[in-house]
């Protein structure tokens, strides 16, 4: 992979979207790494991400959608002077491809992303990860955050024990809503996270450890498939669920760097010369350059 710093005079903006449980603390490391390159970082809060664990959560988090973090972030990225990059985590990762539906996007990086409508997921590890809290009343209405427990096995298992324990320490609740939108969405009727293949018009790199154990590579791959030549799928051998902060960050700042810098102009312009054959062979995906 490049190594060298963007163009000096050119200042291109990257936009950092946390996942469930998290806040912008969570880029810490990707911010300092995209800084050092020249990169205008960006790192929104999601709604009601005020207070810690022990804080009482804001009363509309627990109804909070999906379509409601969209849309904040759609008026923060209008109001930038372009396009930006977007780099996404975990349900970050189903929000940006939200964004990208409506156009907003350079081109972006999922890391361990959600899955997006019409992918279903049906997996036993995400059964046992969410079974204590789907087996609440209403659990769609509340704010929700599994036990340390929980999430050390089926979240933070890339991490060292020190490790979880204080990335837990600094998690908070998530909204059920949002939950839900996810989990089941073959059921929600207003169809929250439902992408079509035709509305994605940049590239697009989902990136997913073989260990992770909420956002299985098969469903990433799968995802990655349903948007043909737009996006690719790439695994990451010796990572789990939590990669902004796990041990070898460095390698997976520095390909989505690469990607931005290097593939994704060149993905585009391959993608459009070919518009046509796309058209008539919509199963085909652009490659990487040599």
């Amino acid at each position: 992979m490049a190594s060298g710093h963007v163009a000096s005079g050119y200042e291109r903006t990257i936009v950092l979207i946390h996942g469930m449980w998290s806040r912008p603390d969570v880029w810490t490391n990707f911010r300092h790494y995209f800084e050092d390159r020249g990169y205008r970082v960006l790192t929104p809060a999601l709604r009601h991400r005020s207070g810690g664990q022990d804080a009482a959560p804001h009363p509309e988090l627990g109804r909070t959608s999906l379509r409601d973090y969209a849309a904040d972030l759609e008026a923060e990225i209008r109001a930038l002077d372009e396009p930006p990059f977007i780099i996404g985590h975990s349900m970050g990762g189903l929000l940006a491809q939200m964004l990208a539906a409506r156009g907003l996007l350079r081109a972006g990086v999922l890391l361990a992303s959600a899955h997006c409508g019409p992918i279903v997921a049906l997996d036993s590890h995400v059964a046992r990860i969410f079974a204590g809290t789907m087996l609440r009343p209403r659990f769609w209405e509340k704010p929700q955050l599994p036990s340390y427990r929980t999430m050390r096995w089926g979240v933070l298992n890339g991490c060292s024990e020190d490790e979880a324990r204080e990335l837990y320490a600094r998690l908070i609740p998530e909204s059920g809503r949002a939950l839900a939108e996810i989990a089941f969405n073959y059921l929600d009727p207003h169809r929250t996270s439902l992408i079509r293949r035709e509305e994605i018009d940049c590239p697009l790199l989902f990136l997913t450890g073989r260990h992770d154990r909420i956002t299985s590579p098969v469903l990433a791959q799968r995802n990655a498939e349903h948007f043909g030549p737009m996006a690719r799928f790439e695994l990451l051998p010796r990572h789990a669920h939590w990669l902004p902060s796990e041990n070898g960050w460095e390698r997976i700042a520095e390909r989505a760097a690469y990607f931005f810098e290097h593939e994704a102009a060149r993905a585009m312009a391959e993608v459009k010369a070919k518009a046509g054959a796309l058209e008539r062979t919509p199963a085909r995906r652009w490659a990487l350059p040599a």
